[in-house]
Formats: structure tokens, sequence, C-alpha cells
């Protein structure tokens, strides 16, 4: 069976009882489906249930928008306050780029866009410096230059423009890519988990401005970067994906620098991978990512 076959993404949350996955699969297995990938977890902190399961798209004698429609009764059955969504395969995701000076973020998921190794439709990269222009044209992609002032009014200005560029795509995606300006309340409300932010530091370690000189002045051995869901708490949405690299007391900040440059990339990748793969469910403060 190829990867690339068409299929729809069940995710579903709920209160944890017995009967759940039987009873998930059972409605599958009713209608025909051929279920591809499961994965389950029970947060007993919380005693809630989680699952993600993929199945062949022409294995079930209905479509999308009838899948649901059943699908929902099932949800009512496992809890009133169960959480659930299902996704097609076969809508290609699109996303939007914010960026400001700093473009390794940038370089990199223009390279795995492009080689085919990122399937996401980029609509656009927008920034409040001109200097990334070049380099995401040249990959075919439409770039938009939108100037911040330091008065609150211009950057306000800036910001219902940049809403304006972002929501004319109604991208499943906004990623902050090193974008160095920090999102109104009213945009994270609007983007609510579809914003998703690289923090130069292992959060919650960190946060905020110059994360990499906090580091270098606690002489910490460890650095690293996180991919989270942006939230109106800076620096404290769900997290998605992190990871680390060793430093030692030889390296200096622009050392560190250097190498968290790398994990930014990786953590920011891996991040955005899963959230377009439907792998992410966000509960509370928390993620669970299948």
């Amino acid at each position: 069976m190829s990867s690339t076959e068409r299929r729809f993404v069940i995710s579903l949350g709920c209160p944890d009882r017995t009967g759940i996955v039987s009873r998930v699969s059972g409605f599958l297995a009713e209608h025909g489906g051929w279920i591809l990938e499961a994965g389950h977890h029970t947060d007993p902190t919380t005693g809630w249930f989680f699952t993600r399961q993929e199945v062949r798209a022409d294995s079930l004698p209905f479509g999308l928008d009838e899948l649901r429609e059943r699908f929902a009764e099932v949800a009512r059955e496992l809890g009133e306050d169960a959480e659930w969504q299902i996704h097609d395969t076969a809508e290609r995701r699109r996303a939007v780029l914010l960026v400001s000076k700093e473009g390794h973020c940038l370089h990199d998921l223009l390279g795995r866009i492009g080689s085919g190794e990122l399937d996401v439709d980029l609509r656009a990269v927008i920034g409040n410096h001109p200097g990334l222009g070049p380099i995401t044209e040249a990959h075919g992609v439409p770039f938009h230059h939108v100037p911040f002032g330091a008065d609150p009014s211009a950057k306000a200005e800036a910001f219902d423009q940049v809403r304006e560029l972002v929501e004319e795509h109604d991208p499943q995606a906004i990623v902050l890519a090193r974008f160095m300006q920090v999102l109104p309340p009213e945009l994270c409300r609007r983007w609510a988990g579809r914003a998703i932010n690289i923090h130069h530091s292992f959060l919650p370690s960190f946060a905020g401005a110059r994360p990499y000189h906090q580091a270098y002045e606690r002489g910490v051995k460890l650095i690293g970067a996180t991919c989270h869901y942006v939230t109106a708490e800076l620096d404290a949405g769900p997290i998605i994906e992190q990871d680390v690299i060793r430093v030692d007391h030889t390296d200096d900040v622009p050392d560190m620098v250097r190498k968290g440059r790398d994990i930014e990339k990786l953590v920011l990748a891996r991040g955005l991978r899963s959230h377009l793969e439907h792998r992410v469910l966000v509960h509370g403060k928390r993620t669970v990512v299948f």
C-alpha cells in the first residue's frame, strides 16, 4: 500500500472509560474501514483518553462529509465534551511563514518543501524586514514586506496588514520562523491551534528575549529549542516538539547561537510536520503527539 494513498485521519479526545477503542474500531469495521495506523493514550492525571486513526478513504462506502456526520454520533456516545476532528489527506495543507532578519529556519523549510520532504502548500512569506525576500522568491513563493515601527499605533497597523495577508490564504499553519515579534492577543485567539512558534530555548527555561545570553550566564551544559503553539501568554503555549544539544564552558554566546540554530531548524521542521499530519492533540496546556 502506498504511503501517499488518500486517507481519512480521525482524532478524538474524551473522558476515559472502558470500550472506547472497541467503539471506534467497531464503527470503522462496520463500514469496511481499513485502519492503516492507530494510536491510543490515556492520561491518568486528567482521566482523558486520546486516539488518532488513519483509515483508507477508498475502504469506506461514503465520503468525508458523511463520515463526519456518522462519527459525530459515536463521539456523542463517548461524552458530551468529547473533542474530535476528521481530516482528508487529499486536501493539501496550506501554510504562511512569518520571518524577520534571521533566515536559517526559512532556508531549511524552503529546502524541505522544495525537495518534497515536507508536503505543504507554502502560500506566502511575510517579513518585517526585506532581506529574506530574494531567497523566498527564488523558490517561487511570494514575499510581502510589512515594516514594523516602534510606535504602538504603527505596530498595530502592521499587524492588521499581516492579518489580512495571512487570512487571504486561510492557512492550516501560520509559522513564526524566528519572526521576533509578539503576536497581539487578538491574533493569538484568531489563530489558536494554527500559529506555531520556534523558540530558541528548551522551555520553560529562558523564556522571552535573548535566551542564549541567559543560558550562557547560567553556565548551562545543554541548550535547546521548542516548537509550540502561540498563545497570549508569551512562550507558554502547548509544546509540540523539543530537542537539545550539548555545550560546555568553552562555548561563548556566538557558539551557542551557532549550535542552537541547528536544533531550531530540526525542531521546527519536526513540529510543523506533526501539526500538518494532524498528529497533535491539545488538551489544556499539554499535548499528545502521535
